[in-house]
């Protein structure tokens, strides 16, 4: 992991359900809960499953353009309150972004972008990728989230 405004993580478990975080202060994330400034720092953090970045890395090469980024956030609006927004980015990350770069031997860098203010309500999030018969798309697990409406975009916070 890279120290600076921009955080940078390699994924270092590749099992199917796993996760990868890093922190918007350039810190490693810690899982152990050993301190109140593990538990600060993971407030901070967005995790992105394995599926998730493959999901990513084939829609940015379907899309052309392999060395973009996904950048991930909320907007208030919806029907509960806050939308979940996910774009493509093909700009460089701004001042103070949270930046997560996931590289695979022979594969294009995936790389996710988060504005500090949607770490506010995104931190300690995982996004994943879920494939069902009746679904199929990105989708956060938000443990901000107190309601979500139906159709699983829109959310309120506790």
């Amino acid at each position: 992991m890279q120290s600076s405004e921009q955080t940078t993580t390699k994924p270092a478990d590749t099992g199917p359900h796993a996760a990868h975080t890093a922190t918007a202060d350039g810190a490693p994330a810690r899982s152990d809960g050993a301190s109140g400034e593990a538990e600060a720092k993971s407030k901070r953090t967005l995790s992105v499953s394995d599926a998730a970045v493959q999901a990513i890395r084939a829609q940015l090469a379907k899309r052309g353009t392999p060395e973009g980024a996904i950048r991930v956030g909320i907007r208030g609006g919806g029907c509960s309150g806050f939308s979940y927004v996910i774009e493509f980015e093909d700009k460089p990350p701004r001042s103070g972004d949270l930046v997560l770069e996931f590289a695979e031997p022979d594969k294009a860098t995936v790389r996710v972008f988060c504005d500090k203010k949607s770490i506010l309500y995104l931190g300690g999030s995982v996004l994943d990728w879920e494939k069902t018969l009746m679904y199929q798309g990105f989708k956060f697990k938000n443990p901000h989230e107190a309601t979500r409406c139906g159709c699983g975009h829109s959310f309120t916070v506790a």
